[in-house]
C-alpha cells in the first residue's frame, strides 16, 4: 500500500519504473500535467478507454500493449493522427512488481512503435481483494486534418462496407488463455495500432469526403459495430457471410464453444464505409498495408427505416444480424 501513499515508495515506483520505462521529455519534467504545442490547422480529437482484460497476458499481447493500441485506435477512427497518451494505473496490493514491469515494458514498446508517447499519468493502489491485479485507463489526443469528416453518422445508401481482415482473433485468443484451452494451432490476438493504416486510406481516397465512417469492432464484434453505425446514420446494411474472413482455427473454436465470430472482439481490425467511387482505391491501399493485407468488401449500405443489419448466408438465405444480447465473452479488452 506504501506504493500508493504518495511518499518515498510511491516516488521510487514512479521514477524507477514508469518514468524510466516510458521515458520521454514530458514525463521527465515531473509535473502533474503535460504541456504540448497544438498543431496548426484541423481540429483536436480526444478519446479515453479502460482496460480490464482477464487474463492480463494472452497469446499475441497483454493489457499493456492493449491499453496503448485501444486508445490510439479510438483516436484514429475519427481520421485523426494520434499525438499523445495519458495513462492511469489502479494496482491491487500484492500485485507482483515483476509483472507490473512486464506490462509497462509492453506499453513502452507499443507506444514507441506507434510513435505516440505516454506523456502524463497517475498511479493508485487499492487494498488486496478490492481490485483484480491491475486496471489501466488511457486517454489519447490527436489532430484531424482539414477537410476530413469521418463519423458514424455519415453512412449513406449505396455506400460500400469494407473490413480490414479476419474477425474474432483477439476474443478467442483471450478465451483460450483464460480457460486453458489447447488447440492444434495457436490463436493469437490481433492487437495493433491502426493509425498508419487509416492514414494510408485517407491518402488513397480520391476525395476527402469519400471515406465516410471508420470504426474498430472491439467489444460486441463486427455485428454490434455495424448495428451502431446503422443506428447513427439512420440506414440499413446487407453484408455477405461468405465474404467475411475468419481463420479456420477461430471458426473451429467458435463452433466447439457455441460462439458466433460476428460478436467476438477484435483489437487490430477496422470497418470502413466509403462512397462507391472511392471503394476500389481505398481497398487497394488497405491491401498494400501490412495491417490490411486481407481487407475485403463485405457489403453495402441500404435505405431501411428500421435500420436493420442483414446478412446473406452461405446457404442462400437472409437473416437479421441483431445487437449482441448479454455477454459472449466478458473481460476481453
Amino acid at each position: 500500500m506504501g506504493h500508493g501513499a504518495g511518499g518515498r515508495a510511491a516516488a521510487q515506483l514512479i521514477e524507477e519504473l514508469f518514468v524510466a520505462t516510458l521515458d520521454n521529455p514530458y514525463l521527465r519534467q515531473g509535473d502533474d500535467s503535460a504541456s504540448f504545442a497544438i498543431p496548426v490547422g484541423g481540429r483536436m480529437v480526444m478519446a479515453t478507454d479502460g482496460h480490464v482484460v482477464s487474463p492480463l497476458f494472452f497469446p499475441g499481447g497483454d493489457v499493456g500493449c492493449l491499453s496503448v493500441h485501444g486508445t490510439i485506435n479510438d483516436v484514429a477512427m475519427s481520421g485523426a493522427q494520434p499525438l499523445y497518451l495519458a495513462a492511469s494505473f489502479i494496482i491491487e496490493e500484492g500485485f507482483p512488481l515483476a509483472e507490473l514491469k512486464r506490462i509497462v515494458d509492453s506499453m513502452a514498446a507499443a507506444s514507441r512503435e506507434a510513435g505516440v508517447p505516454v506523456i502524463t499519468g497517475d498511479t493508485k493502489v487499492v487494498e488486496r481483494g478490492k481490485g483484480d491485479g491491475v486496471f489501466i485507463s488511457t486517454t489519447g489526443v490527436g489532430v484531424v486534418g482539414p477537410g476530413v469528416d469521418i463519423s458514424g453518422s455519415n453512412a449513406r445508401s449505396g455506400d460500400v462496407v469494407l473490413l480490414s481482415g479476419t474477425i474474432g482473433d483477439h476474443g478467442v485468443a483471450v478465451l483460450s488463455q483464460r480457460e486453458s484451452l489447447e488447440f492444434a494451432t495457436t490463436i493469437t490476438s490481433d492487437t495493433a495500432a491502426l493509425h498508419t493504416l487509416v492514414a494510408a486510406m485517407l491518402r488513397a481516397a480520391p476525395t476527402a469526403a469519400g471515406l465516410r465512417v471508420l470504426r474498430d469492432p472491439t467489444r460486441g464484434g463486427l455485428a454490434t459495430t455495424l448495428n451502431e453505425i446503422a443506428g447513427q446514420s439512420g440506414v440499413g446494411m446487407v453484408i455477405q457471410e461468405a465474404a467475411i474472413p475468419v481463420l479456420p482455427q477461430v471458426d473451429a473454436a467458435c463452433e466447439l464453444l457455441g460462439l458466433d465470430p460476428l460478436y467476438i472482439a477484435n483489437e487490430g481490425k477496422l470497418v470502413a464505409i466509403c462512397s462507391p467511387d472511392c471503394a476500389d482505391a481505398i481497398l487497394l491501399a488497405m491491401r498494400a498495408h501490412p495491417l490490411g493485407a486481407q481487407a475485403v468488401r463485405i457489403g453495402v449500405v441500404t435505405e431501411d427505416p428500421h435500420h436493420f443489419v442483414q446478412m446473406d448466408t452461405r446457404f442462400g438465405g437472409r437473416r437479421v444480424v441483431d445487437w449482441l444480447s448479454g455477454e459472449q465473452l466478458p473481460r476481453i479488452c
